[in-house]
C-alpha cells in the first residue's frame, strides 16, 4: 500500500513536469543525445515514460520546440552542485602587530598576509597599543605603513589606517 502511494506521488510529479509542454508536435532528443525526430507531444511523453525519465523543453522558441528526454531531478541537482562549486567566499583574515614588533616578525606576518591575498581573502592589519605605547602612535603608523608597502604588489588598500581606541586598523583586499 505504501509503495503504491509513493509511486503515484512520483507519477504526479513527473506528469506535472511533462504536462507543461502545450505545443504539438515537438522535436525530441533521446536520453543518449540521439535525435528521435519530430513527434506528437503525447507520443514523446509516452517514450519518456517508457524510459522512466522526463520530457523537458530545452528550446521553447524554436519551431517546432526542442524537447529532451532526461532525468530532470538529476539535471537540477548537478546544475546546483556545479554552480556552488565555482564560488569563493571571501574571508577577512587578521594580522596583529605591536609597535615594538621586530623586523623579522613583521616580514613573517607579511608572508602570511601575501598567502591570504593570493587565496582571494581580505587582510585586516591591526597594530595594538598597550600601556604607555599609546604615547608613540607614530611608531605604530610606521609599522602599518611598512606592511602596506610590502603588500603593494599583491593587494590594494581598501580602508586606510585609522585609529580606533588602542588599535590602528587597515584593510587590504586582493588585486
Amino acid at each position: 500500500m505504501f509503495w503504491q502511494e509513493r509511486v503515484t506521488a512520483i507519477d504526479r510529479l513527473q506528469t506535472r513536469i511533462n504536462d507543461q509542454i502545450r505545443i504539438s508536435p515537438v522535436r525530441v532528443i533521446g536520453a543518449d543525445g540521439q535525435q528521435l525526430g519530430i513527434l506528437p507531444t503525447p507520443e514523446a511523453i509516452a517514450r519518456a515514460y517508457e524510459a522512466d525519465l522526463d520530457l523537458v523543453e530545452v528550446a521553447p522558441n524554436e519551431r517546432p520546440p526542442v524537447c529532451r528526454i532526461m532525468d530532470y531531478g538529476k539535471y537540477k541537482y548537478e546544475k546546483k552542485k556545479k554552480s556552488s562549486q565555482n564560488q569563493h567566499h571571501t574571508k577577512t583574515k587578521e594580522i596583529r602587530l605591536r609597535p615594538k614588533t621586530g623586523e623579522h616578525d613583521v616580514s613573517f606576518k607579511v608572508k602570511q598576509a601575501r598567502g591570504f591575498l593570493q587565496h582571494k581573502d581580505k587582510v585586516q592589519v591591526s597594530v595594538v597599543f598597550r600601556g604607555r605605547e599609546l604615547a608613540h602612535v607614530e611608531e605604530g603608523k610606521r609599522v602599518i605603513e611598512d606592511v602596506i608597502e610590502q603588500l603593494q604588489d599583491c593587494g590594494k588598500v581598501e580602508i586606510p589606517p585609522q585609529q580606533h581606541g588602542r588599535r590602528m586598523i587597515c584593510t587590504i583586499g586582493p588585486r
